[in-house]
């Protein structure tokens, strides 16, 4: 099993979105979280440093500056998704990464505290 350690950054840059309200309460995660075309069209128009910022994870021994190092994605890579974090919340807590489950349920609580 893969390990992760939380990627700081995608942590910072979800509470600044959370912040100026660049969210979306109600979605349905299946169909709003970015696929691979979504992902490479997003990576042609922006550095690998961007891309990272939607992911909670990152694998560890995993090459940067490929996709096998980012991991838990909580966002369309314009706004942040309640649904994104429930779902790294739940996939984190289902394989025992607990740092990172506990980040992203960190950001959900701050989420819902913002949203009222």
């Amino acid at each position: 099993m893969a390990s992760y350690t939380v990627n700081q950054a995608a942590v910072a840059h979800a509470r600044k979105l959370i912040d100026a309200r660049q969210y979306v309460l109600e979605s349905d995660w299946g169909d709003s979280q970015p696929n691979a075309e979504t992902e490479n069209r997003f990576l042609e128009s922006h550095a690998w440093d961007e891309y990272a910022a939607w992911h909670l994870g990152l694998t560890e021994g995993a090459a940067d500056e490929t996709k096998a190092r980012h991991a838990f994605v909580y966002g369309d890579l314009r706004r942040v998704h309640r649904s994104g974090l429930i779902a790294c919340v739940y996939r984190a807590s289902e394989w025992r990464h607990k740092d990172v489950e506990l980040a992203a349920h960190k950001l959900l609580q701050l989420l819902d505290a913002k949203a009222g």
